[in-house]
């Protein structure tokens, strides 16, 4: 109301718009629709409102109206799975048209040759809007039938969608009055008999004898019907199968009124729209199909880039978010360009919404967002482009399957899955036709099997495996000539993902098992009666060896043996995938499937392998187990019973406690990590997490979702767990990432985030941490982090309120005077401090010297390390002396101070862990100041042997001078290296 009021009063006025959400005001929406200059500007900036604009004040009183509204709430609700990219969600905004081509009546069922054409003439692309314009196949009084088809996965219903919107928005197809959209799955499901206008109000009430649809006139030439997934019905065009009809109030079945639309004996003037797959094109004869047109998907990078684009840059504000999905939308790009294997998958928009959702994930975690996995985002991908769908014989025969039986989903799984358990068993990513044909339809007996292979072959199997582009470059020597054409799964992690779920099922099971299961189900129908039990029996044992079976009495507690046995192999199996030896020194996981999305950038491999590891099969049996994607798999009728997640689960506790006793590889642990995380399973997590004592992520590169799994998997110990070490130095932290880790904090004693680039703004989160009692943190190490005195004195701030904390490290962390004399002061007000760190900052003799004293006087502070400052000789000196009692008198506590490899004229009991430390971050450090101190040591190695009469302590001095200088050599070496 407001800002109509501002525009109102001055429509000139230019004001900066910003993002937000419009919750369709009538009076910002009425003055809008009258200042159409303004709503160019909300047409490119507020496309949400471009359909409100439309339907928002439309009379209660007109039926189109109520229609579009109508229409616009039904089509713009999205599933679930839509709206975890966040933000302002807009159809318009991320919708990006496929490429549409027209074909003819004798190409229609021709494909592609190459997914990635970048060349199409334009005269062969079209529009929705244009197949509906008069051209050589209308008759006068006679409206056209446009067949719209493609495969799984081409964006069939997100065109349609994105149709009805624009027709309510009056954007597309203005020349049709009425738009009547229907699902040809819920139609094939309408037992009951109706007329035509009657079939049409039972879905929208409000047309109920409208005289578009009376028949009488020329009408019907203002509507459209559009008949979304035609291959769901079994249409029969023969007139002895379906009779004729021309009265739109004679009730008959469902597929007749369908049949008598298209052949235009009912409603000759309507126009229809139909969209199916390849493999129901012959339902319809040619004679009844104005136009064919073929969804091709992106054939190019530029729409699968805006796809990405719209996606990924919409729904934040966030200026770093932007440039970061800005920055990924780059490197996808790229990674197309090159025609790599992920472009010729994103051919398939569900492919490209796969690797969109998949990044999303793995770049824009929120701690705050409702807990997400990439197992069910494979899970969630599968129910959008599979639920509900059954696999039909293609041919217009109506015999009916028991729809558990003739799942899609269940059929890709024993097909497309044992082809990828095949792979993963035998490490190969890529696979010949003549393997295809073995594993996909090998065992195939009867006319209705080979039928639906057929089927699968034409519409679903493309879906998932592509032509190798990588072999088609590199040829493997393994292979011969004509064995070159190779097929690999689309995106690589939907090969592991089949052949968990493959397993997972169940569908790996032994011939004995199999039978077993049968016999032991078969028993238990058949209760006592022995005459029903022999029956049953007989279809699976020959009667003449009756006598091995027995004790089949006790078959079914023989078979629980088996199939608890199973179930343990299942979780050996995934315990044995997760920590092979030969896959210890990879990536982590989640940066390898990071790198699979953005492909490598830099120097490319010079010559192509398969080899590979496959180290989200375990992850993925692991994240199928959870309840929530065994909920949406029951959808697509894939069943895990709780049983088999009960036996599971009790293995795999087992094997990883037996596995964890050894140490892990830090990328390794992060996979178990990840394991764990997908599993959703607290109690699991918890027993795990007992036999851990020290989590050491070094070099592994943490992001947001790292963070955000360990936290979610330490959470699930209870408050009494604690890890005697949790190390992530080197891992790329920033300020956010110390936020997200906060609950992870609180169950470590040791901390180690050295070389972080942490900045001084770090230290808050540091101090809450220090602040907080749940927390029981000892030792804290923040060496080589440039926290400054800005973030020293922020974390002097909890000194007085923590009394856990023994060992402090602000070692190379740009500590300087000031910080230092406040140090000093501060001290006193902590008294569980026993080890302090400030070696190589900024130290000078005085603070140095103020420090020590205040150390001396606390009651535990036993060792101060101040070597690598810039410490003057009498300095140096004076800290040692300060660092022994002064007198009977004092306080009798003596402070080491390691400010040099020497103490006075002796050689400090230390200088063996002071050259340690040196050598291990030399190479990170600033060279020539860290060769200037060991140059320093040497003088004073030298000075303090002169000064030594006894032999053998000069020769200890000798011994400690070759030491310092091996280091210097070992610089100096690298320096030169570095430089070349």
């Amino acid at each position: 109301e407001t800002t109509a009021r501002v525009f109102s009063s001055n429509p000139r006025k230019k004001m900066q718009m910003t993002r937000y959400l419009v919750n369709g005001t009538d009076e910002l929406i009425t003055y809008f629709k009258n200042c159409k200059k303004l709503y160019c500007v909300i047409h490119v900036q507020f496309p949400i409102l471009k359909y409100s604009l439309f339907v928002k004040n439309i009379s209660a009183a007109d039926p189109i109206g109520i229609h579009k509204r109508k229409l616009f709430l039904w089509f713009s609700h999205l599933p679930q799975e839509e709206k975890q990219f966040g933000g302002v969600f807009s159809p318009e905004t991320m919708h990006v048209d496929p490429l549409i081509l027209e074909r003819k009546a004798t190409e229609k069922g021709e494909l592609m040759s190459y997914p990635l054409q970048a060349h199409v003439p334009k005269r062969l692309a079209v529009t929705v809007e244009q197949l509906f314009e008069p051209g050589n196949s209308w008759t006068e009084g006679r409206g056209l039938n446009v067949l719209l088809y493609g495969a799984v996965g081409t964006g069939k219903s997100t065109v349609v969608r994105k149709l009805v919107l624009d027709w309510c928005a009056g954007s597309t197809l203005t020349d049709f009055k009425l738009l009547l959209p229907f699902s040809c799955e819920d139609l094939s499901k309408l037992s009951s008999v109706a007329s035509l206008r009657d079939l049409v109000s039972r879905k929208y009430l409000h047309l109920r004898r409208h005289p578009l649809l009376s028949g009488e006139g020329d009408h019907a030439k203002d509507v459209l019907f559009l008949f979304n997934g035609m291959e769901k019905m079994q249409l029969d065009f023969r007139i002895g199968s379906t009779e004729l009809c021309s009265d739109p109030n004679e009730p008959l079945t469902t597929h007749v009124l369908v049949v008598n639309l298209l052949r235009k004996y009912l409603l000759p003037e309507a126009s229809i729209l139909v969209t199916t797959r390849l493999s129901a094109l012959d339902r319809i004869p040619p004679k009844y199909v104005s136009r064919y047109a073929q969804i091709c998907g992106f054939n190019d990078p530029d729409r699968q880039r805006a796809y990405f684009t719209g996606r990924l840059l919409q729904g934040s504000s966030d200026t770093e978010h932007n440039q970061e999905a800005q920055a990924l939308v780059e490197l996808l790009y790229l990674n197309l360009q090159r025609e790599s294997q992920l472009a010729a998958a994103c051919f398939l928009p569900s492919y490209c919404w796969l690797t969109c959702a998949t990044l999303h994930f793995l770049h824009f975690t929120d701690s705050k967002a409702p807990i997400q996995t990439l197992t069910g985002i494979y899970t969630s991908f599968l129910r959008l482009n599979f639920g509900g769908e059954v696999l039909g014989s293609g041919v217009g025969s109506n015999v009916l399957v028991q729809e558990h039986q003739n799942s899609l989903m269940l059929y890709v799984v024993r097909t497309v899955g044992k082809l990828a358990f095949d792979g993963v068993s035998h490490k190969r990513t890529s696979f010949s036709e003549k393997e295809l044909e073995q594993w996909i339809g090998g065992e195939t007996k009867t006319d209705e099997e080979l039928r639906q292979l057929a089927v699968f072959w034409t519409d679903v199997l493309d879906f998932f495996m592509a032509p190798c582009i990588e072999s088609s470059k590199h040829l493997l020597k393994d292979f011969s000539e004509a064995d070159n054409r190779r097929y690999v799964f689309a995106v690589p992690a939907m090969q592991e993902y089949l052949a968990a779920l493959y397993v997972v099922l169940g569908e790996n099971k032994s011939a004995l098992e199999k039978l077993s299961k049968q016999v032991s189900v078969a028993i238990g129908q058949a209760g006592e009666d022995v005459s029903a039990l022999v029956a049953v029996l007989s279809k699976f044992v020959p009667l003449r060896i009756f006598a091995i079976f027995k004790l089949l009495k006790f078959f079914p507690k023989l078979y629980d043996k088996i199939s608890s046995r199973n179930k343990g192999s299942i979780a050996k199996t995934m315990a044995a995938e997760m920590f092979r030896t030969e896959d210890s020194y990879n990536e982590d996981i989640l940066d390898q499937v990071e790198k699979s999305l953005l492909g490598v950038h830099g120097p490319q491999p010079q010559q192509y392998s398969e080899a590979q590891p496959f180290e989200l099969y375990p992850i993925f049996m692991g994240g199928l187990l959870h309840y929530r994607n065994r909920v949406i798999l029951e959808q697509l009728h894939c069943n895990i019973q709780s049983t088999t997640v009960v036996q599971i689960t009790r293995a795999l506790r087992k094997y990883l406690v037996r596995e964890l006793s050894k140490p892990q590889p830090p990328e390794e642990l992060m996979d178990l990590l990840v394991l764990l995380y997908e599993f959703q399973n607290p109690r699991l997590s918890a027993e795990v997490l007992a036999s851990i004592r020290s989590i050491r992520l070094t070099n592994v590169r943490m992001t947001p979702l790292k963070c955000f799994v360990l936290s979610s998997v330490l959470s699930c110990a209870p408050p009494s767990y604690y890890l005697q070490e949790l190390d992530l130095s080197s891992c790329l932290l920033t300020r956010d990432m110390l936020q997200m880790l906060h609950p992870a904090f609180k169950h470590a004693h040791y901390l180690n985030l050295q070389f972080n680039s942490l900045g001084s703004e770090s230290c808050i989160l540091l101090r809450d941490l220090l602040l907080d009692p749940k927390s029981s943190l000892k030792s804290l190490q923040l060496c080589d982090n440039p926290l400054l005195d800005a973030g020293a004195l922020t974390l002097l701030e909890a000194l007085p309120g923590n009394q856990s904390l023994t060992h402090l490290s602000l070692m190379h962390t740009g500590l300087g005077d000031p910080g230092t004399l406040q140090l000093s002061e501060k001290l006193h007000q902590n008294v569980g401090l026993q080890d302090l760190n400030v070696a190589y900052n900024n130290i000078g003799d005085n603070a140095a010297l103020a420090l020590v004293d205040a150390c001396r006087e606390h009651p535990n502070i036993h060792t101060v390390h101040l070597y690598l400052n810039p410490l003057s000789d009498v300095g140096k000196q004076s800290l040692y002396v300060r660092g022994v009692p002064q007198s009977v008198g004092g306080s009798g506590r003596r402070v080491k101070v390691l400010a040099s490899v020497t103490e006075g004229s002796d050689v400090s009991e230390d200088w063996h862990p002071i050259l340690s430390v040196i050598r291990e971050n030399a190479s990170s450090w600033d060279r020539d100041r860290v060769k200037q101190q060991l140059k320093v040591f040497l003088r004073d190695l030298e000075w303090g042997r002169q000064q030594q009469p006894s032999l053998w302590k000069r020769l200890h001095f000798r011994r400690v001078e070759k030491g310092v200088r091996q280091t210097l050599q070992m610089l100096e070496k690298d320096n030169a290296f570095s430089s070349k």
